[in-house]
């Protein structure tokens, strides 16, 4: 790789990290309940709400979607249960939060891989597969963030 393209390819600039970047960010982290959380509130992250929202509201589209149009071209995958689980997504996030102990930055990425997921094929997320692709990215992001 060339100089020329080194220069125009985006990355992270770790050495052109301040004190004020780092003040803000923090203030951004706190704000979504990333950082600070264990001495400020006892709760969970309120990224883990947003990201169990974001969740319930693709299902019920989607639901509601593939009721509406009455088709089954859905693609079924190996995440897909044979029935939903009694856990809401809001539950079972907080769950997987309690007994995990990953940071809350893995259930970021693990939407990410979700959302990636769903954007190679013709997947669809409902209450039969969003549990188990739940828990698999996080694990997946937990193993890439959090282990040493």
């Amino acid at each position: 790789m060339d100089d020329a393209s080194r220069t125009s390819t985006p990355c992270l600039d770790m050495e052109g990290s301040t004190l004020e970047n780092d003040i803000l960010g923090s203030k951004l982290y706190i704000s979504l309940g990333l950082k600070g959380q264990m001495n400020q509130n006892p709760g969970n992250p309120k990224a883990l709400s947003f990201i169990s929202s974001l969740l319930q509201k693709s299902v019920e589209k989607n639901e509601t979607m593939l009721q509406t149009t009455q088709t089954k071209d859905e693609l079924i995958t190996v995440f897909h249960g044979s029935r939903a689980p009694t856990l809401t997504i809001q539950q079972y996030v907080d769950r997987i939060f309690k007994y995990s102990r990953c940071s809350p930055s893995c259930f970021i990425v693990a939407y990410v891989y979700i959302d990636r997921f769903i954007r190679s094929g013709n997947i669809v997320v409902t209450s039969l597969n969003v549990h188990r692709l739940l828990i698999t990215s996080v694990m997946l992001a937990a193993k890439f963030i959090d282990d040493e």
